[in-house]
């Protein structure tokens, strides 16, 4: 991706290297990837997933001077404050991209705070961990990110790239745009109120629809700064992918139970980015409205 002179985004917690404070919110890949990183530990991915679904699983300072910055901060590689100013700048792009989204349909963005961590982290929705991978949190309207998630995508899932990783980033800002839209507590109350089975076919559109809006942010992203490279949009598509309900499944244990999916299938996610990301349509973001067949 093309960032050279962007702006990074002043909404930023800084809680690298802090020691953190049971349940999350909304991961990109959350109780998979815990599997799979059991998976490939040498644990037992069936074990290590029903543990993140208990928990409520889901997914120095920093350069510059616009990060809120806590004392008690460890020194950082160049890797790690590269992969952090980044994270800022991709953020600041969602601002951008949102807040006229926003502001074309008579509304205003409130836009959400992004949260760097290492290990474990206390939050308004219960303590969070690395291993659920980032996530949203609507009871304190931040994302949460533990940077290391980036390297466990390169060498574990075989998802790299700039762009991928700006894609797990937009994504979580997705749910943020669900919470501020109303979606996302609607949703969550249906589900609370209904089987397991039933809950997660409700959870894999709010995914969906948060890899959507990704897309959608990636469009309008590219519209306004020529962001996009040759080569970025393989990334976020070979991303999407590996982070398929069937794929880590069939990866973890060499077999995938359909009705336990709840983030959806690797051609699902591919399917509803590629289309935000092609339309730059908000009202094109149907998952809600389509049936299983045409989702």
């Amino acid at each position: 991706m093309k960032l050279e002179g962007r702006r990074q985004s002043s909404n930023v917690e800084d809680r690298r290297g802090m020691s953190g404070g049971k349940k999350v919110g909304l991961g990109i890949g959350g109780i998979l990837i815990a599997m799979v990183l059991a998976y490939f530990t040498g644990g037992n991915p069936l074990e290590a997933g029903m543990q993140a679904f208990q928990e409520g699983g889901g997914f120095g300072s920093l350069t510059g001077t616009n990060a809120e910055v806590t004392e008690g901060q460890r020194e950082f590689t160049q890797e790690e404050q590269d992969l952090a100013t980044f994270s800022t700048q991709i953020l600041a792009g969602t601002e951008d991209v949102w807040t006229q989204i926003f502001k074309e349909q008579g509304s205003t963005y409130r836009v959400p705070k992004m949260v760097l961590y290492t290990g474990s982290v206390q939050t308004a929705c219960g303590q969070g961990a690395s291993e659920m991978g980032p996530f949203y949190c609507s009871g304190d309207q931040k994302l949460y990110i533990d940077l290391s998630f980036f390297m466990t995508m390169k060498k574990q899932l075989g998802a790299d790239g700039d762009f991928a990783y700006a894609y797990v980033i937009a994504h979580e800002v997705g749910h943020h745009v669900e919470y501020l839209t109303g979606i996302l507590d609607e949703v969550h109350r249906k589900m609370a109120q209904l089987s397991q089975t039933e809950a997660n076919k409700l959870s894999v559109r709010l995914e969906l629809l948060a890899d959507f809006y990704a897309g959608v942010w990636a469009h309008h992203d590219n519209k306004r700064f020529g962001s996009l490279e040759d080569g970025d949009i393989e990334e976020a598509i070979q991303c999407a992918q590996v982070i398929g309900d069937d794929y880590l499944q069939k990866k973890a244990r060499g077999y995938a139970v359909p009705e336990s999916f709840n983030h959806g299938t690797s051609k699902q996610r591919m399917k509803w980015f590629k289309l935000g990301l092609q339309t730059g349509d908000i009202s094109k973001g149907t998952t809600f409205q389509c049936s299983d067949a045409e989702l």
